[in-house]
């Protein structure tokens, strides 16, 4: 077991453990090492015993990435080829290696050519399409369902910690009385504000909600544990990459617009935020962009004081321009509202 999602590692050595053995059998059949100090010699030698009143016996090495990294055996890793040409068919041997692939040509090869070896490769969710589809479809497992918003918060506030992200949904779904798990029950439950998270701030800009999309910024901007730059940035780059993509995009239609931003070719649905990004772009046309245009547009002068609706009381606070601007939250909203 390889790559750099540790979940999914984690969670495949616990079913083979309680698949193979009963609780009353792991005491004499499951043989557990640790790579920071294992001896590759002596767990080739565990794995060529057989098993004590049982069909198998199980042996798992964790964290085998850092065998490599004892002083004297950086090449151990390779000893296991001659047990991957021999195994014991009683015996299933497990290999944790997390944060990257086995850097062991030998074994490797020699596993590839073994009828009784798999190799199984744990690759990190990527955000977007995929880390939402993946919400989607571990709800669905757990017998409830979730709608887009509840999705997208939760994606955009736990981001790609699979072990958290499923450990919520677990807590969620025994939560959620009619088997819907909402934003309300989010919000309740996990902290995520419904009203104040990077949905939302898509569903403004789409909309061109001036006093939404400002108050949704400042209140990332009094909130930034909970609301991360990082993540924002990456959300409105995909957001603004969907909007010029699809406001210069030749063929106008539905079916043109998502085979260019959609995951059309993959034939999975569309993302909440393609499809805002699409009504937004129908809304406005492409031009150039600067920080003096957006002075212009919005015909104030840098000093000149603007409100701001607070997002906490809902009373207005006043600031320049220049002053608001120095946030990039801030900047981005302010080119899509007067930069379009």
């Amino acid at each position: 077991l390889q790559g750099e999602e540790p979940y999914f590692i984690d969670r495949l050595q616990e079913l083979i453990i309680e698949t193979a053995l009963t609780e009353d059998q792991r005491d004499f059949n499951l043989s557990l090492f640790y790579g920071n100090t294992a001896n590759v010699r002596e767990v080739i030698s565990t794995c060529r015993q057989y098993p004590a009143f049982s069909q198998y016996k199980v042996v798992v090495v964790r964290e085998a990435q850092l065998i490599s990294k004892q002083p004297g055996h950086k090449d151990d890793l390779d000893l296991f080829a001659s047990y991957a040409d021999k195994p014991l068919p009683s015996t299933i041997l497990v290999i944790c290696h997390k944060g990257a692939t086995l850097k062991s040509k030998p074994f490797t090869d020699a596993l590839k050519t073994a009828k009784s070896g798999v190799i199984f490769d744990s690759n990190k969710v990527r955000e977007g399409r995929d880390l939402e589809a993946m919400i989607v479809n571990y709800a669905n497992s757990l017998g409830c369902n979730i709608d887009t918003k509840a999705t997208s918060m939760l994606a955009d506030h736990i981001g790609t910690d699979i072990a958290r992200l499923f450990s919520e949904l677990d807590k969620l779904s025994m939560l959620a009385d009619d088997k819907n798990i909402t934003p309300l029950l989010i919000e309740r439950n996990i902290g995520i504000s419904k009203d104040f998270n990077n949905f939302e701030l898509e569903e403004a800009l789409s909309k061109r909600d001036a006093v939404k999309a400002f108050r949704i910024v400042d209140y990332f901007e009094h909130n930034p544990k909970n609301n991360p730059t990082m993540v924002s940035v990456a959300m409105l780059f995909s957001f603004f990459s969907n909007v010029l993509l699809t406001a210069t995009a030749r063929d106008k239609s539905p079916e043109g617009i998502m085979s260019l931003v959609g995951p059309a070719a993959s034939g999975a649905p569309a993302s909440s935020s393609t499809r805002r990004a699409c009504t937004t772009s129908a809304r406005s046309s492409t031009s150039s962009v600067t920080c003096a245009s957006v002075t212009r547009a919005a015909r104030v002068s840098p000093r000149d004081k603007i409100s701001l609706p607070c997002s906490r009381n809902g009373s207005i606070r006043y600031c320049t321009l220049k002053e608001f601007s120095c946030s990039w939250a801030n900047r981005c909203v302010l080119v899509h509202f007067f930069g379009f």
